[in-house]
């Protein structure tokens, strides 16, 4: 059997990179890229960042397909996906420190009010505006799991107020913790930041809409380094302009890459970055060889997808 890597994210990696450090993990493995992939009936797990509708067809007898990134959406919502190919997502601390890392600085930022300076710089205007203390900020974490669980630590180690959702009920030392629908728009009250990092799923999909911005708190901000379809971006747009939310700071968005017609790009209350949070893999590489490793010796492999949960 044979591991085939087929990125598709070239602005990100090089299917050779993943290869090299592959090889050095598990050197007896069969590891083959894009560019030569040989014959397609060896083929029986596949590594991908970006995926095509229809790809698992191309490889008869492929048996795993691992997410070399975040989200398996793209994935799941192939409708021509055999049932008996199952999915692998990855789990990693290492991109999960990286997002930590990005919404600590987003919200460090509009404590102490750059947008609002890099705006007065830009007018040749000396203004001081007092900084908020981290001590009498509230930020809510949205999603629990390993990167939203580093995430609020982060914030907690810097003396913020942290509060947490998720859909099943979670207890976090030094987070108050709220679950299900019904305690969602409690915590929207309540929150000056809103830290979503949510898995996509049909009951996330335009999770934020216009109902959810109308529960948050005036002058709230919202940050999202989940996926990109938690957010309807024309009810964002409309919450901004009427004043309701300070900021949204983006790092995902509904159509990569943001289309150039997209209102965000000149919203002067939007930050957008190119889906860069959690960059590096980290000790991810040693689970994509252990998958591998598993696969060749007819064990379960790590980290595999509830399909109809969708995470």
């Amino acid at each position: 059997m044979a591991l085939l890597i087929d990125i598709k994210y070239p602005d990100w990696m090089e299917d050779e990179e993943l290869l090299e450090d592959l090889v050095k993990i598990y050197p007896q493995g069969d590891i083959r890229c894009s560019a030569a992939p040989g014959n397609l009936d060896e083929i029986e797990m596949l590594a991908v960042s970006n995926y095509e509708p229809g790809e698992a067809l191309r490889y008869p007898n492929l048996k795993l397909i691992q997410k070399t990134g975040a989200g398996v959406e793209s994935i799941l919502a192939d409708e021509s996906l055999p049932e008996v190919i199952q999915v692998a997502r990855l789990v990693t601390d290492t991109p999960a420190h990286e997002i930590a890392e990005y919404c600590l600085a987003a919200v460090l930022l509009e404590q102490r009010h750059f947008r609002l300076y890099s705006k007065n710089q830009a007018g040749w205007c000396w203004q001081t505006t007092a900084p908020r203390r981290s001590v009498e900020t509230v930020v809510a974490v949205l999603g629990l799991g390993v990167i939203g669980t580093i995430t609020a630590q982060r914030f907690i180690n810097n003396y913020f107020r942290v509060i947490g959702w998720s859909r099943s009920e979670k207890e976090l030392s030094g987070v108050e913790c709220y679950f299900g629908e019904d305690q969602l728009p409690a915590v929207l009250k309540l929150a000056d930041y809103v830290v979503a990092i949510l898995p996509s799923t049909p009951k996330t999909v335009h999770l934020f809409n216009h109902d959810k911005f109308s529960l948050m708190k005036p002058g709230s901000v919202i940050i999202n380094c989940g996926r990109g379809d938690l957010i309807d971006e024309a009810d964002l747009v409309q919450a901004l302009d009427d004043g309701n939310l300070a900021a949204a700071i983006l790092d995902v968005m509904q159509t990569e890459p943001l289309p150039v017609n997209s209102p965000l790009w000149l919203h002067p209350k939007v930050v957008l970055t190119p889906h860069v949070s959690g960059w590096h893999l980290g000790d991810a590489v040693n689970d994509i060889a252990e998958n591998l490793r598993r696969l060749d010796c007819g064990e379960t492999p790590l980290h595999l997808v509830n399909r109809q949960l969708g995470y």
